[in-house]
């Protein structure tokens, strides 16, 4: 059985994944741990050991919400960990920044049990793990958590 469906593997292969792919995450960790506020777990440096550095340029119509662009980039969140800390202490959650969702409109975040995360003055769940990039490619709009 296939990892992932069609529509995702293309957009993901076409942003520069592979299978077996594998990025060195220390210098995010190093960056956005500087703060003391958040901490990279297992989840995080799993999640972006294979996908971390991706740009996944997508548009159009989804299954329940709109296919927007969405960026594997720890960096573009610098500065953003305070907003993480205090969504995973009201949460009950570890959160990680991972990335940005359509251009910088809202951030991503992963949980220490690798729960995919919108990030902004409210907290929705695109799922976990294969399931969670599966509803991002694909448009499906994630569950509003808090």
């Amino acid at each position: 059985m296939a990892r992932f469906s069609q529509q995702t593997e293309r957009d993901l292969r076409a942003a520069g994944w592979e299978p077996g792919r594998r990025v060195d995450t220390t210098a995010w960790r190093r960056q956005l741990e500087a703060t003391g506020e958040v901490r990279m777990h297992a989840a995080a440096e799993e999640f972006l050991g294979e996908f971390g550095g991706l740009k996944v340029e997508i548009s159009g119509r989804g299954i329940s919400s709109a296919r927007e662009p969405f960026e594997f980039n720890p960096w573009d969140l610098y500065g953003e960990q305070g907003r993480f800390a205090g969504w995973g202490a009201r949460l009950g959650k570890s959160l990680f920044p991972i990335g940005e969702l359509d251009r910088g409109r809202f951030f991503l975040g992963i949980s220490e049990v690798g729960e995919i995360l919108l990030v902004e003055t409210w907290v929705a769940s695109f799922g976990f793990g294969d399931a969670a990039l599966e509803n991002l490619i694909l448009g499906v709009k994630p569950e509003e958590v808090a």
